[in-house]
């Protein structure tokens, strides 16, 4: 059994301003994803430029800051909001969905291939490996903040959390779980997958198929929130119930894009033209 240390979650403090490990977080996640992108930009097979990449991330950081609040809100919120109005643009006490957020980047997307007169599942398939490290450091900012606990457990690894009523109890990390499986692993495996022409869409669909898996696995390990509980018996939460779709999105993109084999764009085929 490991105790939970109990951490402040201003990281720094100064003149008044604070900055919190939670912002930060997403601060090092949008950090890493301009980074990864970049890398991959640099490959002497590749379609996209620097600039093309500070374009992606620059749009997808007001989708996933958007669509993450809304979604939340939407989602999980409503009571918080209901009381405390203001609520709604206090990020840095926590509070976002990640299918928020994706339905976000994914709208602030579609508008950058058209700019850039890109395939919609090109950008996508760049992009599927990008965030998955800033899905990492975002974990990490709820295991801080000591939010989205799992269940009680007898684990070695469980850590002692002592509760709003005082009582302490040893607790599943899951905030640690997803950050291993859906931010680490999910970066190795999107990180290998796309680091060979794979078909059109096949990228995308592998990253939801990954994501939503994962997710739906440590739900069961996760306590539901506690505003809404189980929705149906006592194993289905919210988060299971917006994961299944990505899972079977997933499948269905992974089929039609093998199906279709269309050559991705995203690389330069030697002796032919940049597919756009």
């Amino acid at each position: 059994m490991l105790t939970y240390p109990g951490f402040d979650p201003v990281a720094l403090s100064f003149h008044g301003l604070k900055v919190r490990w939670y912002g930060l977080m997403y601060v090092i996640g949008f950090l890493a994803a301009w980074w990864l992108g970049r890398r991959r930009a640099a490959r002497p097979d590749s379609t996209w430029t620097p600039l093309e990449v500070d374009d992606l991330v620059f749009y997808a950081v007001f989708g996933v800051i958007l669509g993450g609040r809304i979604g939340w809100l939407v989602f999980y919120g409503q009571q918080a909001l209901a009381d405390d109005p203001s609520y709604w643009y206090k990020i840095w006490q926590g509070g976002m969905s990640f299918h928020g957020g994706l339905i976000g980047v994914l709208v602030a997307l579609l508008v950058l291939a058209r700019r850039h007169k890109r395939a919609f599942g090109d950008v996508l398939d760049f992009t599927a490996p990008l965030p998955t490290l800033g899905i990492a450091a975002g974990r990490i900012g709820n295991f801080i903040n000591g939010e989205l606990w799992g269940k009680e457990t007898t684990v070695p690894w469980g850590f002692a959390v002592r509760g709003s009523d005082g009582v302490v109890r040893v607790l599943h990390p899951s905030q640690l779980y997803e950050g291993a499986l859906e931010g680490l692993a999910l970066f190795a495996i999107l990180w290998w997958f796309t680091s060979r022409p794979r078909p059109r869409w096949a990228p995308a669909g592998l990253f939801l198929l990954c994501y939503g898996s994962f997710r739906i696995l440590i739900e069961f390990v996760r306590v539901p929130d506690e505003q809404l509980g189980y929705l149906a018996g006592d194993w289905l939460t919210m988060g299971i119930s917006l994961s299944l779709p990505m899972v079977l999105a997933g499948l269905a993109l992974l089929g039609y894009a093998y199906h279709r084999d269309q050559p991705s764009g995203n690389l330069r085929v030697a002796g032919a033209a940049e597919p756009r």
